[in-house]
């Protein structure tokens, strides 16, 4: 009898002590959750939206390799180059506008804004001037510090003076102006790479500095998508959504220059194709034109310098 029971006591340890429907042999580690139905949990809204994410980030990928491309990789040390003369495009085209109509400026600020004549002539010459020296020193990289900020000051200048506050796009788009002239700044902005020691340094100010001017930068760019989205198409505003969110939080930033700068360069040479129509519609259409285009080197030129450290992609690099 107690050899018997002995048997049926070891052969009671070998057996399993509960059986869950998933047939483990094993009671659960958490009692709560034993008593918690997996169905009521959202797995299916949490599945689309990892599956959605994972998609997105496959074709993310795909469109950051085809930088990697040996043309693409030829034309890289002059992508800052043109990013930045497409930035300042807009300054020369000002300039040139104010030299070619000279007298249609003065005219219209003296006898319809009723400025004095002596102050219109003043300050047309003085603002293109700086517009000209300005854009001139940012291409050439030279004095940027002083080149940004007098633009920056024309283009205020003369929404206060021609009194453009008025309209919500021409602000937005001007504003978006700022974010790419702060971008080509930043952009000329060198660190110092070697310390004491001749070791790397590794945060630097000038690191920080830039960081702040490209984070501000691309908060500025992307407001000008705010106005840009209206009456288009349902799937050029979902692109533009997705992709303004992820450059101005630094997510696939890349991937989202590459389609903002896309998807603008398309809009901007149908729709302000100036080379089409006459002096009536043409000059509206040119202004609206370059405007574009320096934003258009602003994300250009972010493709090539990155996000900089104020990022989400920094911060899953270092973490």
């Amino acid at each position: 009898m107690s050899s018997y029971m002995s048997q049926r006591r070891s052969g009671d340890a070998g057996m399993p002590i509960s059986r869950n429907p998933q047939g483990n042999n094993f009671p659960p580690a958490n009692p709560v959750s034993a008593f918690t139905p997996s169905s009521k949990l959202p797995r299916s809204s949490s599945s689309f939206l990892e599956t959605a994410q994972h998609y997105v980030e496959k074709f993310a990928d795909r469109v950051e390799d085809m930088t990697s491309h040996p043309m693409v990789l030829s034309l890289r040390p002059y992508i800052p180059g043109i990013s930045r003369f497409f930035i300042v495009a807009t300054f020369y085209e000002d300039s040139w506008r104010i030299l070619t109509q000279w007298s249609d400026q003065v005219f219209y600020l003296n006898k319809w804004k009723h400025y004095p004549y002596l102050l219109v002539v003043l300050f047309l010459l003085i603002v293109t001037v700086c517009m000209l020296g300005g854009a001139t020193l940012l291409v050439l990289r030279k004095h940027t510090s002083h080149a940004t900020a007098v633009l920056c000051g024309c283009i205020i200048m003369q929404a206060l003076v021609y009194g453009l506050f008025s309209g919500s796009a021409f602000v937005l788009r001007n504003i978006s102006v700022i974010g790419g002239l702060l971008i080509a700044f930043s952009d000329s902005i060198v660190r110092n790479k070697t310390t004491f020691a001749m070791l790397p340094e590794l945060n630097s100010r000038d690191d920080q500095t830039k960081g702040y001017l490209l984070l501000a930068g691309r908060m500025l760019i992307v407001i000008m998508f705010i106005a840009f989205t209206f009456s288009k198409s349902w799937l050029t505003i979902l692109l533009t959504i997705i992709c303004t969110v992820c450059f101005a939080i630094g997510y696939k930033t890349k991937f989202a220059s590459i389609m903002l700068g896309t998807i603008l360069t398309f809009y901007n040479i149908t729709l302000n194709n100036y080379w089409f129509y006459d002096d009536s519609k043409r000059d509206f259409l040119k202004y609206e034109f370059y405007q574009n285009l320096s934003i258009i080197g602003g994300l250009l030129l972010v493709t090539n310098t990155g996000a900089g450290d104020l990022s989400v992609d920094s911060k899953k690099r270092i973490y």
